[in-house]
């Protein structure tokens, strides 16, 4: 039986039934629900990498771990675009996105299972096959099933603008927690010794791979009951506007869908802002397991250096994250005294000041913390606005093009947030694999190490940190990227003007839906 049938059935109904958005829908279906469904996907940006490096040792295969995650990028796009086209030429009563993020619930469990089952115990060429299918199992299929419905949701959820940009708050608050809670608190602080067993400064590979299997189970439980309650508590009120006015609306052909995006300057101004602003997440999110563990000196001299990286990085995270977890409660009051998009890039240039501190000295953790801050605070806007900024230009495009373009925009919205995971993945790798990482570091004399870095006092034992190639990568992959990113979106988001033309075409969507009802014999009530 189709999932267009299946929602069909009184059991899947939504329990969202107010015309207007209230409080339930707003903490249930786009903050808890969502943080749920995206916790483990939140983990694996962070950690997944490194378990692919430090306990599969992928990077034994050479060129593989680098041209994976970026060949599959294919996949992911592709995955991404059908599962827009399904969304498209979908039409139920429980919306058209809504059906897809049922469908992923079960996809995304054994998706999970499977990254973690990898037969340790088989040939390389087998554990590369396993590796390749599993990951694109979950990246290209299982989790854009899901996260291009769920993206979906804020723009297909009401025109209102304030309403609508309370639930771009909440489900990006939802996001910024799963990353926070998930990579710089639950890992770091309770996990990282448990998930990278270390004795006597190598990694025990068999216990840490045991417990990594463990713990997929809890999180693809943590995934299904999220994806399920975001399920049950939305709602698509725009989708329904044209079933309630007994509109038939034709299937537009791709074609034609792509013709009426790319012919935009606005769309392609907010598509790039989503690319190069991932980028920079990823590539930081990325290196940070990698830059706490071999950065800091007082790590490199611990007893126990993956429980010290492991306090590092939750510290980093928390001390980055705690502006943006405040920033949901003033992102809103700034975007509406300023305008969303001069916020946001008001904010982005504060941004780019806070990641050059770090720079003054990139093995101080305090100055490093000091620049995360900075660059936390100058985020918010742009961590909780944009969305809603989207959600304008699909109206837009809607107001020009007379249909939507939510399936199309929000696959190539999804190919960017989760296809590039993999090609910032394939960078970093390709770039430690050329500088020479290895997960036991390289033995140092400390008496050298206090000419070259300042560490403290000459102690007669050996320790144990990275080539100067490897720093400079982690040092630029950290820190570097996102000044990059930032300073290019400072520049192109000064043109997006979407905001001007908000009532413009929200009085045109509304003529050309009283048109289709007259001429379909149907009577329109002005509302």
């Amino acid at each position: 039986m189709k999932i267009t049938k299946i929602v069909e059935s009184p059991v899947f109904r939504t329990k969202i039934k107010s015309d207007d958005v209230k409080i339930p829908e707003m903490l249930i279906g786009y903050f808890l629900a969502p943080f749920c469904a995206m916790l483990a996907n939140s983990i694996f940006g962070a950690y997944l990498n490194r378990y692919y490096v430090d306990i599969l040792g992928w990077t034994k295969f050479g060129v593989f771990a680098t041209m994976l995650p970026v060949v599959s990028v294919i996949f992911v796009v592709l995955g991404n675009l059908l599962i827009g086209r399904w969304i498209d030429n979908t039409r139920t009563s429980q919306g058209k996105a809504r059906p897809y993020m049922l469908l992923s619930a079960s996809m995304v469990v054994v998706a999970v299972i499977l990254l973690f089952m990898t037969p340790t115990n088989q040939s390389g060429a087998v554990q590369m096959i396993w590796i390749a299918v599993s990951y694109n199992l979950y990246y290209a299929l299982a989790y854009p099933c899901f996260y291009t419905a769920h993206s979906s949701m804020v723009a297909l959820s009401t025109r209102d603008s304030s309403q609508r940009g309370m639930l771009a708050t909440f489900s990006n608050a939802a996001m910024v927690a799963s990353a926070g809670i998930g990579a710089s608190i639950v890992v770091p602080v309770l996990l990282q010794s448990y998930l990278f067993v270390s004795e006597n400064g190598e990694i025990d590979v068999a216990a840490s791979y045991a417990h990594w299997r463990i713990i997929s189970i809890v999180l693809c439980l943590f995934c299904f009951f999220g994806i399920l309650l975001e399920y049950y508590f939305t709602r698509e009120r725009i989708t329904e506007e044209n079933i309630n006015l007994n509109i038939k609306e034709e299937k537009i052909p791709l074609k034609k869908q792509v013709q009426g995006c790319i012919r935009n300057k606005y769309w392609w101004i907010i598509i790039l802002y989503f690319l190069l602003f991932q980028m920079g997440q990823l590539v930081k999110n990325s290196s940070m397991s990698f830059y706490a563990r071999w950065m800091f000196d007082s790590v490199i001299n611990s007893v126990n250096p993956e429980q010290t990286s492991g306090t590092m990085m939750s510290t980093l995270g928390l001390i980055g994250g705690i502006p943006t977890a405040v920033g949901m409660f003033v992102a809103w009051p700034i975007a509406n005294k300023l305008g969303k998009k001069r916020a946001v890039v008001l904010g982005l240039c504060f941004s780019v000041v806070g990641g050059l501190v770090c720079f003054i000295d990139v093995h101080s953790f305090v100055l490093v913390c000091v620049g995360m801050v900075l660059k936390g605070i100058g985020s918010i806007p742009a961590m909780y606005v944009t969305m809603a900024l989207l959600s304008d230009v699909l109206d837009h495009l809607e107001a020009k093009n007379g249909f939507r373009s939510d399936g199309f925009t929000m696959s190539v919205y999804g190919s960017i947030m989760v296809g590039l995971t993999g090609i910032c993945t394939g960078i970093i790798n390709g770039l430690l694999t050329f500088a020479g990482y290895t997960n036991t570091g390289v033995a140092c004399d400390p008496s050298t190490l206090n000419i070259i870095n300042n560490v403290a006092d000459y102690t007669g034992q050996v320790v144990y940190r990275q080539m100067g190639g490897v720093e400079n990568v982690l040092a630029f992959a950290f820190l570097g990227m996102e000044v990059i990113t930032f300073a290019i979106i400072v520049f192109m988001m000064s043109r997006l003007d979407v905001e001007k033309h908000i009532e413009e075409d929200h009085r045109i969507i509304k003529e050309n839906q009283k048109a289709a009802v007259l001429a379909t014999g149907g009577t329109w009530e002005e509302k």
